[in-house]
């Protein structure tokens, strides 16, 4: 064990104690929304995710949003083939593994005149976007009372 690995393994331990163990989670992706006349949109950043890391439900009225990304896989995870050719079995020596599992989940409460069925996601430049048409809403029906 080195200093900077010391140092770190007392500093995380001291925080856990002080805040919990869960106070190093990520935090959770920010959000745009918009509005036009024909629909709403919301676009989430989401840096070092694929289209394939990210869940959308939509259940009712609420829009869910989840992610779950595994440890990284680094370069020093694999073995060094000139030293796998010689026999050796070398890996890279972590001093500081912070990069582990992140996960997410956020929830929102869609408006009445959101059509679900049409609902339609991308995903660009770590940027996921959905678009949420607008479903004509029901104008007011005046009622005539009849004389009896």
């Amino acid at each position: 064990m080195n200093e900077l690995s010391l140092f770190d393994s007392l500093f995380n331990n001291s925080m856990d104690d002080v805040f919990g163990l869960g106070y190093r989670t990520a935090p959770v992706p920010k959000v745009d929304v918009t509005e036009t006349s024909d629909a709403y949109t919301l676009n989430m950043e989401l840096p070092g995710r694929t289209e394939s890391d990210v869940n959308i439900e939509i259940d009712r009225n609420t829009l869910t949003i989840s992610s779950k990304k595994e440890e990284l896989k680094d370069a020093g995870d694999k073995k060094d083939k000139k030293a796998e050719k010689e026999g050796e079995a070398s890996k890279m020596k972590y001093l500081i593994r912070e990069r582990r599992m992140s996960a997410f989940s956020r929830s929102f409460t869609l408006p009445e005149d959101v059509d679900s069925e049409s609902v339609k996601a991308s995903f660009k430049n770590g940027i996921l976007s959905i678009a949420m048409p607008r479903k004509a809403v029901a104008s007011p029906k005046r009622i005539a009372i009849e004389c009896a």
